[in-house]
């Protein structure tokens, strides 16, 4: 008789099974604690994938009913907890090296890549939209790191450092921006001088 494969475990499930890692919960209450600690920003997991993870990890046997609230069932209301195997499932997965070596594009600079392509005016307009979105994300990460400063829990060090990182990252971008219409600028006078030498030959 063969023995049943590991489900691989995908990022939405990491998130779950490590939130649940810290204390048992019931899927709403997941959805509450990810979208207060603001997962959009480092994860992306969506309120569906939680209930699926939840169902994938129970059927994996990773995490199983404490107790139920109330009268109600499902994922809604079942207080989950892990098992035994749940954090060496969760260390393991950890481990793989291609934690910190994933390189994924934002589509900020595929666009960059492209934009030689695109009208002068709209190109000038696009570099201004992301800067006013850069302002209005450092405003925000500001306030979220404000807050953090006032919460408790031994994750606090943790997540000021995530956001101080992410802060860095905006404020870096903004001063590429003007590299990028200089070079942009460059690029476009290069194109223009080939241009005039093909009509004078």
């Amino acid at each position: 008789m063969s023995k049943r494969r590991a489900p691989r475990l995908t990022t939405p499930d990491l998130v779950v099974l490590g939130l649940l890692a810290e204390r048992p919960m019931h899927g709403y209450q997941v959805v509450r604690e990810l979208e207060r600690r603001e997962v959009q920003d480092w994860a992306g997991v969506s309120r569906p994938q939680v209930y699926y993870s939840l169902q994938k990890l129970a059927e994996a046997k990773l995490i199983k009913p404490v107790h139920d609230e109330g009268e109600a069932r499902g994922p809604e209301r079942t207080v989950f907890g892990p098992t035994a195997a749940a954090r060496a499932a969760l260390a393991d997965a950890l481990e793989v090296e291609q934690w910190a070596t994933q390189r994924p594009p934002p589509p900020f600079l595929t666009w960059a890549a492209l934009s030689i392509h695109a009208r002068p005016a709209a190109v000038t307009a696009l570099i201004e939209r992301r800067r006013a979105f850069l302002l209005a994300q450092l405003a925000k990460e500001r306030a979220t790191r404000a807050a953090i400063r006032e919460d408790e829990g031994p994750l606090i060090p943790v997540a000021l450092a995530m956001v101080e990182l992410t802060i860095r990252h905006f404020e870096l971008e903004r001063a590429w921006l003007d590299e990028l219409a200089r070079a942009r600028r460059a690029a476009r006078g290069v194109r223009g001088g080939k241009r005039g030498a093909g009509r004078a030959g």
